[in-house]
């Protein structure tokens, strides 16, 4: 009897033991794909095995009844074999053709929306929120439901120049992501303290330095051990909030939402290329966020009439310049959208492309 494999505790888990059996016989010797219909593709190997693969759109975070009906779909119809992608959306792999369309219907039905593949809005990869995080300004799982509701037509079809990576955070230091289209909290007040509980909970020295612009400094306050923020150096980024809970920035009127496009990440044949700020200021109004919503659909229709095929959002907005981009979404330009911090020159420096 074959002993049994430790368990390893860091780190991703083996995917070996989960993988569909035609996987594993076929690692690495895929001859090519199909994408018959949105939401589906078609892997054909050289030893003539063939997988189909099924993506639908969840809402990330699950319940248990979702989670089950799922499996319980999973188990129908692939074998028990899905997972689940970085962006929420689950897989189902299928060896069978004549599963595939009454594994679709079996979803339609449990209202579930099949798409996500090839030139589509894919779905919006997110953080916690109000559900797990200990820090939110938003809830980023809301304004992706919110959000989704209205872009269900562009994760379905494939009717996109190219593919469109939307993410959402639900602050400004921790979680979120680079996308064509990203959707995050800024805070726009520097933080209120409550001197009465700083020198209780936080640990001084680690706040200071946590603060990458030295804005804060330990101070005395009513006799008692606190900290001060220099608001004329202060970014209003929020790091200081983790550490220390009675610096509190999170504020129903003063935390808004920011909208960034063009970021893409570097791959064979092209450099990464930085997220720019294109509509700052906008109200975190939940549950349904419709100042946001409406920007992103509006980005979104003047890329589809406009971009070519193929072209990402930042390659159509380079083609055409930031002039005509901001014309194209009926957006003003002012004078945030131009960044004049100093410290930027050490992030750039982060990339192995640019130096200076």
């Amino acid at each position: 009897m074959a002993e049994m494999r430790e368990p390893i505790e860091t780190g991703c888990p083996d995917p070996w033991q989960y993988m569909h059996p035609v996987m594993r016989k076929n690692f690495g010797q895929w001859k090519y794909h199909e994408h018959p219909r949105p939401g589906v593709l078609r892997h054909v190997a050289f030893s003539g095995d063939e997988i189909w693969t099924v993506k639908a759109g969840t809402q990330r975070i699950l319940d248990v009844f979702s989670l089950r009906k799922l499996c319980d779909i999973g188990d129908q119809f692939a074998d028990g074999h899905v997972h689940f992608t970085i962006r929420s959306s689950i897989e189902f792999l299928v060896t069978d053709q004549a599963k595939v369309e009454p594994l679709i219907q079996a979803l339609e039905e449990a209202g579930f929306i099949v798409g996500g593949t090839q030139n589509s809005v894919t779905m919006i990869s997110h953080t916690q929120g109000w559900l797990h995080c200990d820090i939110p300004g938003t809830d980023a799982s809301g304004v992706v439901k919110a959000m989704m509701d209205e872009l269900i037509d562009e994760f379905r079809n494939t009717n996109m120049p190219n593919r469109v990576h939307i993410t959402t955070s639900c602050c400004q230091i921790n979680c979120g992501g680079q996308g064509d289209i990203a959707i995050n909290v800024q805070h726009t007040k520097p933080p209120k303290i409550n001197h009465d509980l700083v020198a209780n909970v936080c640990e001084r020295p680690s706040v200071v330095a946590r603060c990458p612009v030295a804005a804060i400094r330990p101070a005395m306050v009513n006799g008692k051990p606190s900290l001060e923020v220099d608001e004329r150096k202060c970014i209003c980024c929020g790091a200081c909030y983790p550490p220390c809970p009675p610096m509190q920035i999170n504020d129903a009127e003063h935390t808004k939402l920011a909208i960034w496009v063009g970021g893409n990440h570097s791959n064979a044949r092209g450099k990464p290329t930085f997220q720019k700020l294109v509509a700052a200021g906008i109200p975190n109004n939940p549950p349904r966020w419709p100042e946001a919503t409406a920007i992103v659909k509006r980005i979104l229709k003047a890329y589809k009439e406009g971009a070519r095929d193929w072209e990402r959002i930042n390659e159509w907005i380079e083609r055409i310049g930031w002039p005509r981009f901001f014309e194209e979404v009926e957006l003003p330009f002012t004078k945030y959208h131009i960044d004049t911090w100093r410290g930027a020159r050490n992030s750039f420096n982060a990339s192995t492309y640019i130096r200076f």
